[in-house]
């Protein structure tokens, strides 16, 4: 379930609680809170499969940015070997394996720069959302503690009396 799904529905229970009169306190239904912070538990590994996936998927990505370069310097090897058969031509053959070489590498580090980047900008969002989430989690667990200290103060306060 998405993280910020079980957010507005967190937040949606405090805004329909009950008010106390009096006070800026609401009352809510402590059992349904719970089982949205359990959801909420649950659905953080999700995120983090996610970010894994995204891991993944630039991890083949390099590896396809490798095997074409490998095939291009294998293509450019070959290529050169024909053309060095050829004596008139040996020299060219040699200046242009290094430059399909040298074009394959340049091919291959754009590739690898492209997916990090793209890797990173996901995993950099993924991280503020999560640590938008974790905020709303704590300041919820926060209001929560002090609605009952205030709630447990009242009470013993009244038996007092």
């Amino acid at each position: 379930m998405d993280i910020l799904h079980l957010v507005d529905r967190m937040e949606e229970m405090v805004r329909k609680g009950r008010r106390v009169p009096f006070t800026a306190l609401r009352v809510v239904d402590e059992r349904r809170l719970l089982t949205l912070v359990e959801q909420m538990r649950l659905s953080v590994p999700e995120e983090v499969r996610r970010a894994q996936r995204v891991n993944q998927e630039r991890e083949r990505i390099l590896a396809q940015a490798r095997e074409e370069a490998e095939k291009l310097v294998r293509e450019a090897e070959r290529r050169a070997q024909e053309l060095v058969a050829e004596h008139t031509v040996a020299r060219a053959a040699e200046a242009r394996a290094a430059a399909i070489r040298e074009k394959a590498e340049q091919e291959a580090a754009a590739l690898r720069a492209e997916a990090d980047e793209y890797v990173f900008n996901v995993l950099s969002q993924l991280e503020e959302e999560l640590r938008r989430t974790l905020r709303v989690v704590e300041n919820g667990l926060r209001k929560l503690q002090r609605e009952r200290a205030l709630a447990k103060g009242e009470t013993e306060g009244i038996g007092r009396g």
